[in-house]
């Protein structure tokens, strides 16, 4: 039983009424006007139990009033026959909401049985008091309002009950005024004029929810599948609308979707079976709907029914090879149709399960293509569209690139037909007699006899006159080709070098690139070598001797992705990834590409010490300090590094080694010469480091004949030194090699709380298996937040695995993250073996004179995506004095990356402000450059802190991050530019022409001159020092010309006193002329003083000068 306060007896008699109140209040509950009273006898009859119970239990309003009004209160009169709880609350109704309590007060009643008067001020919000106005934003269109009180007994243990479920209850309904008769709330605050301005023009906007629709493009832009393991994920979501959701939700186990794909087939299926659509259920297993390929060209079309079990039927279809399929799947309820159509002709194939289709769209995801369970097609995916809630009529049309992209293939099939029939030809002839040109068509000899050969090729005239092109380069070639000493892979690229240097050629005066056609490009594109596609969609996206073409681009873009060539995949997921070129933005559509070269990479990495591949090396062109890095054998540096290593430098034979094995700094591969200098270094036993990587080499006997035993013994060392990468090495040795799995962790663990990302990786792969010593259950999530830890740490294969998971978001504990596994899997991308020996290649060529190579390599890697290649392309552009386009293009991609060069950054604020001045420029703007210089900044550039400090000083706002460089949200701007100067002075080192040093000291000066001017002293003592330098000024220059004087008077004064010893009369001779010079001299005694005068103006200015100074450095300080 709650307690009931007590109330002290002054307190009882000012709420305990006499009893004439009490008769004059019975006489007014008597009216039929009072609505308590009514409420009251209703209540009463429909609970007579609880009356009988309690029949002295009463409740009413004394007063209450009679319409919404600020300020309004009620006195309730009520009395309680034992422990009891009462409550006053409002209520409203709305056109959404009955009965919404806005107000509510409760407090607990007496035990007396006396009657009691409690007063309660109802405490009504401001959205049903005022009307809508800037003040009052959220306002409730009442229907009506209700004040109600009630009373229940408090039981013992019991607490109150509802409004509907108390003893006595009693209501009275207010009044309401419209919304437009309403008083305006008092204001408690001025707003600004602008806020008040913006409020003015959107009060009266009508807000509409936005249209969701039960149609959905599943893929608008076209989609090459190569045939992997790598497809498009794409999730579905409950319709926001309670209506569409609800019909959904009912259609789960009588479903009625419809799904309209486009396919482009090159090859059958490689397997049996190969993915077109199939959805993967959250417990990742196959959900409806799949449609898969057969090997044949039939679909085969599995759902799960209701009864839980899967069920699949083989439509005959024999799709062909070269046209735009549109396939067509309708499940209602337990049918399933499908049309297939090309050609303008459409085939239906329809089947009837025994049970209703399952099928639940937000369960799990749907992938386009390939996965982890099933291939790809080997084609392309063209427009995809889903209805959800079915259809009867499909709209999916065919795009224009899926057109071009088809025209594109029918030539490329005529140009290899008339490679194999010249192949043909040359293999199966014998006749050596050298062919001078073009053969004679057949119809010349019917005219009469010729003494030219007529030709027996399988090709027709019209299609030699056509490939003309090809026909005459494979003419140069005939006799490698009938020897085989040129095979079909080595025609690809040698075709492609041709290509490229009939393209582009150098002129040597002018310092100039020219172009020529891309006739040959195309012919190597189609053939098969797919850097030739990607080079051919460069120069139709970038205008590079031709013009822009989008289209053509877009087709090439996708015929060297479909090639399965790294770079082509690099650059549509590239392009996906940051929605340029006409490519839509699509991250669903970038990680499917950049998963598959992911993949790739983790294969490469364990080759990248071949000649086919090499570390990328970050080398700018635009520092002369990187490119001068590049040293090559001939070096100076080499031999010196050489020399010391020779001479027993442990550090130096490990670097040398280095060097040698992984080919840096333009230094060939050579795993046998590096291995030795790493022996030399790993035996002196000082270098831990120098004695892991050695006993690397011994246990893969890679440039040194294959010792585990002896590579153990280094391992085991190197980790007792501290080596953290030997701890990992001795975890794989015992897993691997010796099956200890409980040492093996041991290992891994201390490698891991170093921060090795390869143990951290390992200790990952322990946590989903069953040998894990510690626990051996299989722990999945566990096993993805370990591979997240290692892939911050730069471990490529931890990434990817970790990137599938985050792509779906379907693991418990991992959400979905598409963004966050692009990001990963790029990383890894662009540290790809083959991307780093174009890039190395590239700047040899650079180096070696040979722009025209340069150019292609980097263009070809920079549309791949590299940050570091975008810059050097753009570096090329500019230097060879190609259009303007080409030098921003590569810029402007390279600021878009995930870690972009501050050069890159400076460049493009540049760009951006200087656009801004000039007229008639909208590519540009100030506020484009602040945010280049900001990231500039960022990255540590010193001259991206002086530029904006620069801009801040024009007026330009410096964005809120600025203060997150320096962890300062309270500072004002100047104070945070202040520190930027500070930090740029920092960085800026010793050696550099120290702008900002400058730049600070002025701006540190004009802060400590205000200061003083606030207070009276230091200003006065400025005025002085001013007028100190004045006087300086003026006489400095008097003074040391008065000290000429005397000075030129003291050297005449002993020729006159020599001239006096002479006799009377010579004086009298001399006499004019020594008074003249007097009279010239002046007074010797005013001289003196203007000289002492003199001395102590300048002494005084001397010392209120350093009184100024002494106060400037207080305030610097």
């Amino acid at each position: 039983m709650k307690r009931v306060p007590n109330r002290t007896k002054k307190q009882q008699q000012s709420i305990e009424p006499s009893p004439e109140g009490i008769l004059s209040a019975i006489a007014k509950l008597a009216t039929p006007d009072f609505q308590g009273h009514c409420e009251l006898q209703a209540a009463a009859s429909t609970t007579s139990s609880q009356a009988a119970e309690s029949p002295s239990a009463f409740i009413g309003f004394a007063s209450a009033p009679d319409k919404v009004a600020y300020g309004s209160a009620v006195r309730v009169r009520y009395r309680c026959s034992g422990p009891c709880q009462l409550a006053v609350e409002v209520v409203v109704s709305t056109l959404r909401e009955t009965d919404s309590a806005v107000f509510r007060r409760t407090w607990i009643g007496s035990t007396s049985g006396a009657y009691r008067i409690h007063q309660v001020p109802l405490g009504l919000p401001p959205s049903i008091l005022y009307q809508h106005d800037f003040f009052n934003r959220r306002v409730l269109r009442t229907l009506n309002v209700t004040v109600r009180a009630w009373l229940d007994h408090l039981d013992d243990g019991g607490e109150a009950g509802t409004y509907r479920d108390s003893a006595v209850r009693v209501h009275k309904e207010l009044q309401v005024e419209p919304l437009s008769e309403r008083p305006a709330k008092p204001p408690t605050e001025c707003p600004s004029w602008s806020a008040q301005l913006v409020w003015q023009t959107t009060r009266n906007r009508v807000r509409q929810c936005p249209h969701e629709s039960d149609v959905i493009d599943v893929l608008k832009f076209p989609l090459a599948s190569p045939g992997e393991h790598f497809g498009v994920v794409r999730r579905f979501q409950p319709f926001i609308d309670r209506g569409l959701e609800s019909v959904r939700l009912r259609a789960v186990t009588q479903p009625s979707v419809t799904l309209s794909v486009w396919v482009y087939l090159l090859r059958r299926c490689q397997g049996k079976l190969c993915g077109i659509v199939h959805h993967v259920g959250r417990k990742r297993a196959f959900d409806s709907v799949l449609l898969q390929l057969t090997d044949t060209g039939d679909v085969i079309i599995q759902t799960r029914v209701t009864t839980g079990e899967d069920r699949a039927f083989r439509a005959n279809v024999a799709l062909p090879r070269w046209k735009w399929i549109r396939l067509d799947c309708y499940i209602q309820d337990s049918k399933v149709l499908l049309d297939a159509t090309w050609d303008n002709k459409t085939d239906r194939y329809q089947y009837q399960f025994q049970h209703s289709v399952l099928y639940d769209d937000t369960d799990g995801y749907f992938v386009i293509g390939g996965s982890d369970y099933m291939p790809g097609i080997h084609g392309y995916f063209g427009p995809i569209k889903y209805y959800r809630l079915g259809t009867e009529k499909v709209e999916n049309h065919l795009e224009s690139t899926s057109q071009e992209l088809d025209r594109t293939h029918q030539e490329c099939q005529e140009v290899k037909a008339l490679t194999q029939a010249f192949l043909k030809e040359v293999t199966e002839s014998h006749d050596t007699t050298p062919v001078t040109g073009a053969c004679t068509p057949y119809f010349t000899k019917l005219r009469g006899p010729s003494r030219e050969e007529v030709c027996t090729q399988t090709w027709t005239w019209e299609e030699q006159l056509k490939h003309s092109t090809l026909f005459h380069l494979l003419q140069t070639k005939k006799e490698n080709l009938r020897t085989g000493s040129l095979s079909m892979k080595e025609l690809r690229s040698v075709l492609f070098d041709q290509a490229v240097g009939t393209m582009f050629t150098v002129d040597q005066e002018q310092n100039k690139v020219k172009f020529g056609s891309t006739a040959l490009l195309q012919i190597s594109s189609c053939i098969g070598n797919h850097k030739a596609s990607l080079l051919l969609a460069a120069v139709f996206f970038s205008g590079l001797g031709h013009p822009v073409d989008q289209q053509q681009g877009h087709v090439y873009s996708l015929i060297g992705a479909l090639g399965d060539n790294r770079f082509a995949l690099m650059h549509a997921g590239y392009k996906h990834e940051q929605g340029i070129d006409g490519f839509p933005k699509d991250l669903d559509v970038a990680y499917s590409y950049y998963s598959n070269v992911g993949a790739q990479s983790i294969v490469d990495s364990s080759r990248i010490h071949e000649n086919e591949q090499h570390p990328l090396e970050l080398i700018y062109l635009s520092s002369n300090e990187d490119v001068k890095s590049f040293t090559e054998e001939t070096s100076d540096v080499f031999h010196y590094l050489k020399y010391r290593a020779q001479h027993g430098d442990a550090a130096s034979q490990r670097q040398l080694g280095a060097m040698l094995f992984w080919g840096r700094h333009g230094v060939p591969k050579d795993a046998a010469a590096a291995a030795k200098w790493y022996e030399r270094s790993a035996l002196q036993l000082k270098d831990s480091t120098a004695m892991y990587d050695y006993a690397v080499l011994l246990m893969k006997g890679q440039g040194v004949k294959k010792n585990v035993t002896r590579g153990l013994k280094l391992l085991e060392k190197a980790a007792a030194m501290g080596c953290v990468e030997a701890l990992n090495a001795l975890g794989w040795y015992y897993r691997t090699i010796l099956n200890d799995h409980e040492k093996a962790v041991k290992y891994f663990q201390q490698a891991a709380l170093n921060g090795s990302a390869d143990a951290m990786f390992n200790l990952g792969l322990y946590r989903f298996s069953p040998q894990n010593p510690d626990d051996p259950r299989r722990n999945e999530t566990a096993m993805v937040l370990q591979f997240l830890n290692a892939s911050r740490l730069g471990h490529a294969a931890a990434a990817v695995a970790a990137a599938a998971y985050l792509s779906t978001g379907v693991l418990g504990g991992v959400s979905q993250d598409v963004e966050r596994a692009v990001t990963m899997v790029k990383q890894v991308c662009d540290q790809n073996g083959h991307l780093g020996l174009v890039v190395r290649d590239a700047l040899q060529g650079y180096i070696r004179g040979s722009r025209q190579g340069a150019l292609v390599k980097y263009v070809l890697a920079a549309e791949a995506g590299l940050a570091l290649a975008q810059s050097n392309a753009a570096h090329l552009c500019e230097e060879l004095d190609l259009h303007h386009a080409c030098q921003w293009r590569y810029h402007n991609f390279s600021v878009l990356n995930y870690d972009p060069h501050p050069a890159a950054l400076l460049k493009m604020g540049d760009h951006h402000y200087s656009s801004s001045s000039r007229r008639g420029d909208s590519s540009g703007s100030p506020a484009e450059a602040v945010s280049m210089y900001v990231r500039a900044a960022a990255a540590g550039s010193p001259q991206g802190m002086f530029n904006l400090v620069l801009l801040a000083e024009q007026g330009h706002v410096a964005p809120a991050s600025i203060r997150s460089m320096f962890n300062e949200s309270q500072r004002d701007e100047h104070d945070v530019l202040l520190l930027l100067l500070k930090r740029c002075v920092q960085a800026e080192g010793e050696e550099a022409v120290m702008p900002c040093s400058l730049a600070l000291l002025r701006v540190q000066m004009g802060r400590a001159l205000r200061r003083m001017s606030q207070s009276g002293a230091q200003l006065l003592l400025t005025y002085a020092s001013l007028l100190s330098v004045i006087v300086t000024v003026v006489i400095v220059p008097l003074q040391s010309c008065l000290e000429q004087r005397v000075a030129s008077r003291r050297a005449f004064a002993p020729r006159a006193s020599s001239a006096s010893r002479g006799g009377v009369g010579s004086v009298r001779e001399q006499d004019g002329v020594v008074g003249g010079a007097h009279g010239a001299a002046g007074n010797p005694n005013g001289e003196r003083w203007l000289l002492q005068t003199c001395d102590w103006a300048v002494s005084l200015s001397g010392v209120c000068l350093c009184a100024f100074c002494t106060a400037i450095l207080s305030q610097l300080l």
